[in-house]
């Protein structure tokens, strides 16, 4: 992700939509459960979407549409969880789980 400069707005996220992504299984805490993370999207000043995980923190992403700016914040949550069950770290619990 390039360097940009994310403009703050109080201590809150400026744009934040508080949409939830489902993750994969696989990337969830076990094989029968499917887990939500909110996400916060805006625009920077060049116009390029930047998505962010609060619940799991550095997890950030880019795109030059939104729609590029979900798809790649997903990728970037499913390699965040990876790497933590990979490293045997606990996994933040998400903003919504699902059967």
């Amino acid at each position: 992700m390039s360097k940009r400069r994310r403009q703050n707005c109080r201590g809150r996220l400026c744009g934040y939509d508080g949409e939830l992504l489902e993750v994969d299984r696989k990337a969830g805490a076990s094989e029968d459960v499917n887990m939500k993370f909110r996400v916060a999207i805006q625009a920077d000043e060049e116009g390029v979407f930047v998505a962010e995980c609060p619940t799991l923190p550095g997890c950030i992403s880019q795109g030059k549409t939104r729609e590029e700016a979900l798809a790649n914040i997903k990728d970037a949550i499913e390699g965040y969880l990876a790497s933590l069950r990979k490293h045997g770290e606990a996994i933040p619990p998400p903003d919504e789980m699902l059967n």
